[in-house]
């Protein structure tokens, strides 16, 4: 078991965050399957420096702890360590490795040793978060500047292993499932990864081919740490759940399976939550439709097609206090003011 001594609040993520030991036969039964968990891990990188990890485990070293993540909303406030305690226990399946899986793998690698002492202790932080939107700005910020695992893989990657879609009324597809059959009305996964990248840096625009991935990776870093990701009561999961509920009218499923609709959609409604939240699929739709006419007087010869939709559909989200009853003729103005360039 993870024995806990302390419980302090992250107030930064709003979360509990224990810390406690377990030993190596506790990690590698009931941690190390944690990290199969996701789709992608990072392959084992800088061989000669876990090579050299594996001889200290096997020495008797104390490596940096692990840190384990859960997501429980209540349990987010608790601050008595037998009380979280007894949570960890209980609900170990359902944690995820935040930091840590090269020495989890290390550790396994070193467990075939004949020398390996199953007894050594393994420091362990553990963080419950409300959301899973505030895990990832840990995570984040965990492992910035560690290669090659970059922000944007690691969105990707908790994208796809704790995002629960799978209980929304939406048919969501990778890459990969479209090679053998094109479900109809799906969303695509790597649509819905690039939507919470941008929900994540409060940007529509995070993609540019002229800069160098190391740098646009840091330029990505620092969108989601200027956001206001932490002080937000809207999670990611929200808009997904608006997603569900608009995509019961077909037209307006399709319109957000536009990936550049629904990445402006996902930056927009986190300002336009409280009213999009109370309007129903037909009404959606009716907004969609204007927002449609309206779109469709810009000459598409002229702009970036893509950066504006994404753009216009963002700015038009966020303030459905001044547009809900807006023709396309009044749109059709917004949007003349919008995409005028000196």
């Amino acid at each position: 078991m993870i024995t806990v001594y302390s419980v302090v609040k992250d107030e930064v993520i709003r979360s509990a965050v224990a810390t406690g030991f377990t030993d190596y036969e506790y990690a590698l039964a009931k941690l190390f399957p944690l990290i199969d968990k996701f789709d992608e891990q990072r392959k084992v990188q800088r061989k000669k420096f876990y090579e050299r990890l594996k001889d200290d485990i096997l020495r008797g070293c104390i490596m940096p702890p692990i840190t384990l993540a859960f997501v429980h909303k209540e349990l987010s406030n608790e601050l008595d360590k037998n009380e979280i305690q007894s949570f960890i226990e209980n609900n170990i399946s359902e944690g995820y490795i935040l930091d840590g899986m090269q020495r989890l793998n290390t550790l396994q690698d070193a467990s075939s040793d004949p020398n390996f002492n199953s007894s050594g202790l393994l420091s362990v932080n553990v963080i419950i978060a409300e959301r899973y939107d505030l895990l990832l700005y840990r995570m984040i910020t965990l492992n910035n500047g560690q290669k090659p695992m970059t922000a944007r893989h690691q969105i990707e990657m908790l994208t796809k292993g704790v995002l629960d879609v799978d209980n929304l009324d939406i048919v969501v597809v990778s890459e990969k499932d479209t090679e053998v059959s094109k479900p109809q009305g799906a969303f695509k996964k790597g649509d819905i990864a690039a939507a919470y990248t941008a929900f994540l840096t409060n940007s529509v625009n995070n993609e540019n081919s002229r800069i160098i991935e190391s740098k646009l990776d840091e330029i990505l870093v620092g969108k989601v740490m200027d956001s206001d990701l932490t002080n937000l009561d809207v999670s990611f999961s929200d808009i997904l759940e608006l997603v569900a509920t608009f995509s019961k009218d077909n037209a307006s499923r399709d319109w957000l399976r536009l990936g550049n609709n629904l990445i402006g959609f996902s930056v927009g409604a986190k300002r336009g939550f409280s009213f999009l939240k109370l309007i129903s699929k037909d009404h959606f739709r009716a907004l969609t439709e204007t927002f449609d006419e309206a779109f469709s007087a810009l000459n598409v010869s002229k702009i970036n097609v893509g950066k504006f939709r994404r753009e216009l559909s963002m700015h038009f989200f966020s303030n459905l206090d001044r547009y809900q009853d807006a023709d396309s003729d009044e749109l059709t103005q917004v949007f003349f003011e919008k995409t005028m360039v000196d």
